[in-house]
Formats: structure tokens, sequence, C-alpha cells
């Protein structure tokens, strides 16, 4: 069960990191490389406690659909979505938040378990664990740029 996890210094107050992490908007335009688009759910701005998304994008040149549900959040500091539906076996991704000076580290903790047992681990080994580092560094690196960018929208 690979735990990934990458923390990311951002020029911006912890309100403005927590905000565009759980926007919906923001999470399409940072997952663009993906084609990754809202198909149920919340479609379109911020997600709360209790709220579930169904995204559909092209991973490892596959189309695929998930469902992720947020079932924590303590504003401004800590949210978790878990996978509800979807091509892994489960996942829970926790995105923290911690004041730090004049701006927010950006914590992503992501702890998922592939499908199909022995196949699966062999997988994490060979390739799916390195792509999932990379895209969770992606993203965290693109919401980085919207958030320190002064004429930002939320």
């Amino acid at each position: 069960m690979p735990v990934i996890t990458y923390k990311i210094y951002i020029e911006a107050p912890v309100q403005i990191c927590f905000d565009l992490a759980r926007n919906v908007d923001v999470h399409t335009e940072t997952t663009s490389k993906t084609k990754e688009q809202v198909v149920g759910g919340v479609m379109t701005g911020l997600m709360e406690k209790g709220d579930s998304v169904t995204w559909e994008a092209v991973h490892l040149g596959v189309k695929q659909k998930l469902t992720a549900k947020i079932i924590e959040m303590e504003q401004p500091f800590k949210f978790t979505d878990t996978m509800v539906k979807g091509a892994f076996r489960s996942f829970t991704h926790t995105h923290e938040f911690i004041e730090k000076g004049s701006g927010t580290v950006m914590i992503d903790r992501f702890d998922y378990t592939s499908p199909f047992g022995i196949i699966g681990k062999l997988a994490d080994k060979l390739f799916l664990e390195n792509y999932m580092r990379r895209f969770i560094v992606d993203r965290a690196i693109a919401l980085k740029r919207i958030a320190e960018k002064k004429d930002r929208k939320i």
C-alpha cells in the first residue's frame, strides 16, 4: 500500500491555498495534462464536507472515471477525500495547510491500494507509484502558480 507525501511552500495565505485546493474549476485547470473534467456531483466551485465529485480523465492512455467524496474538513487547515468508485481498490487523499511566515506549506498525502492483488503491487513498483507521485507533484506546482498570482480568482 504505497503512501505518497509531497510538501510545497506557497507564498499565499492559508485560506487561499485551502480554497484553491478544493475548488472543482481549479482542479480541472491543474490537471489539464490528463484532460480531467467533471461528469457528476459538484460541477463547479468549492467543495464542502460530504460533497462528492466524479472525474473523467485519461491516465496511462486509458479513459477512466473516478468518484471521490470529502469525508473530513477542518477549515482552513485540512480536508480529506476518499475514493467511492474508481480504478483503485481504495485511496485516501489528505490535503493539509500550515501557515508559515507570510505563506503556507501545503502537504499532500496520498495513500492508495492498487487493484488486482500481487499484480497491482508489481504495477506499483514498476510504474504506478512513480506515475501517481508525478501527478500529485505536477498538480501542486500548478496550484502554487495560481495561488501566487496577484490577480488570482478563486
